[in-house]
């Protein structure tokens, strides 16, 4: 695919997603929707760890353009449903680790999109707001799923009432995040940990993001069974006894990936 709204650079086994709108604080459009689904479906395919960016230094994503006459119809559940949801699916459902290098400013569905990878890392100076309330709307972009989840009922509910900005230490401190990085160390720490991820035991990342997402849900009983079963491929894998050689012969484990 031509991307036109976002940057798709792969290396290293490294997909690097960059929505390329400096300009409007790399607001979502629905062509900018439609580019981030596509390009996370495809990282997952050829890379090994996703990455999610913005472009300039003010913003990672600042939500919804308004502007945009193609996606702000006033059919807004349409556009939630048709839009929204599979770019988020695609994230979300990614095979690979995924992390959010939130550059500034995360707004309304941009924060959103920010905490639906697996991972996030911040700047110092960004922060994350949920402005719905603002315009008269409610969270959407799989916020109400996120954040209770993320930072407890009783920060998510302030968060999504007040509308006020969270820092990213505040994030950090909240659970919101992972972690919270100098601006000035940003760029150099999350291609580290992009890296670090990049040569990791792939088959062992997908299954702790299933075990992981399935423990809402399931009962302890059942969150046993679903372990045992995941351990049992993992078992099974080369990355696993290659990890067991590597620690008996004291030298890092060379996984293969897929």
């Amino acid at each position: 695919m031509d991307y036109q709204a976002i940057t798709y650079e792969l290396a290293n086994d490294t997909a690097i997603i960059t929505i390329n709108s400096p300009d409007k604080m790399n607001a979502l459009t629905t062509q900018i929707r439609a580019e981030i689904a596509h390009a996370a479906t495809q990282g997952g395919k050829e890379a090994r760890v996703v990455v999610i960016t913005g472009a300039g230094d003010r913003a990672f994503c600042s939500g919804q353009d308004l502007g945009d006459r193609a996606g702000s119809s006033v059919d807004l559940e349409r556009t939630l449903r048709d839009e929204y949801a599979p770019m988020l699916r695609a994230i979300v459902n990614c095979p690979v680790p995924t992390i959010a290098a939130v550059n500034g400013a995360a707004a309304g569905a941009g924060a959103n999109l920010a905490v639906a990878a697996d991972v996030v890392f911040a700047t110092e100076s960004a922060y994350f707001l949920q402005a719905f309330t603002r315009i008269g709307l409610i969270p959407d972009a799989g916020g109400t799923y996120a954040l209770p989840r993320q930072m407890g009922m009783a920060k998510a509910m302030g968060a999504a009432l007040f509308a006020d900005k969270i820092s990213a230490r505040q994030a950090d401190d909240w659970g919101m995040i992972w972690e919270a990085v100098p601006d000035a160390d940003f760029d150099a720490h999350w291609r580290a940990k992009a890296a670090q991820l990049a040569v990791g035991p792939t088959a062992a990342y997908a299954g702790v993001k299933e075990v992981i997402r399935a423990s809402w849900n399931n009962t302890f009983e059942g969150q046993l069974t679903l372990e045992a079963e995941e351990q049992g491929k993992c078992g099974k894998t080369r990355d696993f006894k290659e990890g067991v050689l590597a620690f008996t012969e004291k030298r890092p484990a060379s996984f293969e990936g897929r």
